[in-house]
């Protein structure tokens, strides 16, 4: 299958996508308005923010080329995050999304923390220029650093996330007091709007060692898994309007596997199994 075939072929069996290559670049206007042609009317396009506006060390090379020229670097090449860079990449990335929003096809805006942002030494208030940029937009937030979701921190985080509007990603993560492992066993809908559950597989050994997306997700769910998945879905989408389920177990087929599974249990109609695709 051609690479400009898989997104119509994904369509076929998914009305959702999440879209992980914003996290590494700002999407071409023309490229958006090829995957708007190639995706029915009521496809959505749930985006994941380039990796500047979540903590992670940013190399200037993933910035656009007029931003590269622009940005502050430290001896590393890494981008330093001023408001001015922020502001201009924020604008160049609402271009681009305002394509999917003008097509009705614009779903969550996905802020995934870097596990480097703890509560040990940043402040929940450091994001609230962000959400506040973004207020016209559904956004998401994962946090990647378990100490945010634990003891007292926990009922703090849900306030402020509550208070901003903000939506809180629920995981299933393995099994682990590893920092960088959120608790599976949250289910919080922080805005009544949408709930979002992203599915990252058990694996523990291979999510801390793992040099790769596809080693450090190296899990295919079981039957009996997935059909607590299933349970879980259902009691999260009675708290909110939409509910996004997001299995990112991406080494192999087990994602797009596992999502059609998950749509079985749930009872919804499904067409033939799906095969591995790098979609984005």
């Amino acid at each position: 299958m051609l690479a400009g075939e898989r997104l119509g072929w994904y369509a076929q069996h998914f009305d959702l996508v999440e879209v992980n290559s914003t996290f590494y670049s700002v999407p071409e206007p023309r490229l958006v308005e090829r995957w708007c042609a190639a995706t029915p009317d009521a496809f959505t396009f749930d985006v994941k923010m380039h990796q500047l506006f979540s903590f992670h060390s940013t190399p200037a090379k993933l910035l656009p080329p007029d931003l590269q020229r622009r940005a502050e670097t430290d001896a590393k090449g890494r981008v330093k995050p001023t408001p001015v860079v922020q502001e201009a990449l924020l604008k160049n990335f609402l271009r681009s999304m305002s394509i999917f929003a003008d097509v009705g096809k614009l779903g969550v805006l996905l802020l995934q923390l870097s596990p480097a942002f703890s509560p040990r030494k940043h402040e929940l208030s450091e994001l609230e220029p962000l959400i506040r940029m973004l207020s016209d937009y559904d956004l998401a937030i994962e946090f990647r650093n378990r100490n945010w979701a634990i003891g007292d921190q926990l009922e703090s985080t849900l306030d402020f996330m509550g208070e901003q509007r903000a939506i809180f990603v629920n995981v299933d993560a393995p099994a682990s007091d590893h920092f960088t492992m959120m608790p599976s066993e949250i289910d919080e809908v922080t805005n009544p709007k949408a709930a979002y559950l992203r599915l990252h597989g058990r694996n523990a050994k291979a999510y801390i060692t793992g040099k790769t997306v596809a080693a450090r997700f190296d899990y295919d769910y079981s039957d009996d898994e997935i059909a607590e998945v299933a349970e879980r879905s259902k009691k999260l989408a009675q708290k909110a309007r939409e509910l996004h389920v997001i299995f990112n177990n991406n080494n192999l087929d087990y994602a797009p596997r596992a999502a059609l599974r998950l749509r079985k249990a749930l009872g919804q109609i499904v067409r033939a199994p799906a095969e591995t695709l790098e979609l984005f």
